[in-house]
């Protein structure tokens, strides 16, 4: 697909910029982490062909497209207290996109 490796770069620019900003701000108390939403029921994918969302649909393991309150939560969780313990790490929202 045109344009995967640009994609593929900031993806892994993305990782990089995490794991080192959560070492250089973490004296300020700054946690960094990444979050990787998976294809999210949005108006821009409810405009896609109906083919290309059930393609979509096809690359989670679940089988469905994610809510944008699944998403949502999953960015509460990393800026709460509860993930005190965690920085400079990914958080997957993707129905396990990618995974099979």
């Amino acid at each position: 697909m045109p344009g995967s490796s640009v994609y593929a770069a900031s993806k892994a620019a993305l990782r990089s910029f995490a794991r080192v900003w959560s070492v250089e701000l973490s004296g300020r108390g700054i946690r960094v982490n990444v979050l990787h939403p998976g294809p999210v029921d949005t108006p821009a994918l409810r405009r896609l062909s109906p083919e290309a969302r059930d393609y979509l649909m096809s690359l989670t393991t679940i089988g469905r497209l994610g809510q944008p309150r699944e998403v949502a939560k999953a960015v509460l969780f990393l800026a709460s207290a509860d993930a005190g313990f965690v920085s400079g790490t990914e958080l997957f929202a993707s129905g396990g996109m990618g995974q099979s």
